[in-house]
């Protein structure tokens, strides 16, 4: 079952003049739903950080990487992806119902292209389920209700915030939100998070976000490996820990791979 709610579809102009960090992502990944500001933003960031495209990658890796343990090892079988971005490759219901196909998957985004992309973005086995809602991730109560339609919020879910909540620059209102959203989801549930960084490239970092801002990008805040580990205050934290994305648990070493990237994660448990 694969829909796009009918109540989401709003009439938006689609905003091509200022770059999306969504959009960057699927440019440093080959994708071709990006347009010419996006790109410019995008050399522009590889100019001052010549590693970013290797952490898109990396970060796309982990995706799978963590779906794939969710599924096997945690046997979840439900996950509430916000902040989704734009359709590429190996999504997380394409991992995640290749092994267990009666997986539900809801995604959750507010770019006007995802929206567009949605039909395709929802093909999915026929066993499980797969939606897209139109939210905000600062309306976590709105998207928890919206989500119920498709999702069993009594059993574990896996909270997925891949690339998202470095978007909310206040801190408090960042903890809030998850906080919200891990208190809607019982034991068992798990929270996954990939952030944004400057502890690897330190100025240039933050340079690369000072000037994307000033093109219009949507806010964006880099924070330590400490900070992004509070997010995950009261869970039990999977090892290794809070590490760059191309460290989580790897399975096999490729010739030229970063040891680190501009990408912090983390997987957790609700106990």
């Amino acid at each position: 079952m694969s829909t796009a709610r009918e109540s989401d579809r709003r009439t938006v102009e689609l905003d091509t003049e200022h770059p999306h960090s969504a959009r960057i992502w699927n440019y440093w990944l080959g994708g071709k739903d990006n347009y010419p500001a996006d790109r410019e933003a995008g050399d522009m960031v590889e100019g001052l950080i010549p590693g970013i495209v290797d952490s898109a990658r990396a970060d796309r890796a982990f995706l799978g990487r963590c779906v794939r343990h969710l599924v096997t090892e945690a046997g979840i079988r439900q996950f509430l992806d916000i902040g989704t971005g734009l359709p590429t490759a190996e999504n997380t219901h394409q991992v995640a119902q290749r092994i267990a196909p009666e997986s539900r998957i809801v995604y959750v985004d507010n770019d006007p292209l995802v929206l567009a992309h949605a039909r395709a973005l929802l093909t999915g086995s026929p066993e499980g389920a797969t939606d897209y809602i139109d939210a905000d991730l600062r309306r976590p109560g709105h998207i928890l209700r919206e989500a119920a339609s498709t999702l069993d919020l009594g059993e574990p879910v896996a909270l997925m915030l891949l690339g998202i909540l470095h978007h909310i620059v206040d801190d408090d209102e960042a903890r809030e939100v998850v906080r919200e959203l891990v208190e809607a989801v019982p034991s068992g549930s798990h929270l996954v998070i990939a952030h944004a960084t400057a502890e690897v490239h330190g100025d240039a970092m933050h340079e690369a976000m000072r000037r994307f801002m000033e093109r219009g990008g949507t806010p964006i805040v880099a924070r330590s490996r400490d900070h992004v580990a509070t997010f995950f205050d009261g869970l039990e934290l999977l090892e290794p820990g809070v590490v760059s994305c191309s460290r989580w648990r790897p399975e096999h070493d490729l010739p030229g791979e970063p040891a680190e990237v501009s990408q912090f994660c983390g997987v957790a448990r609700k106990p």
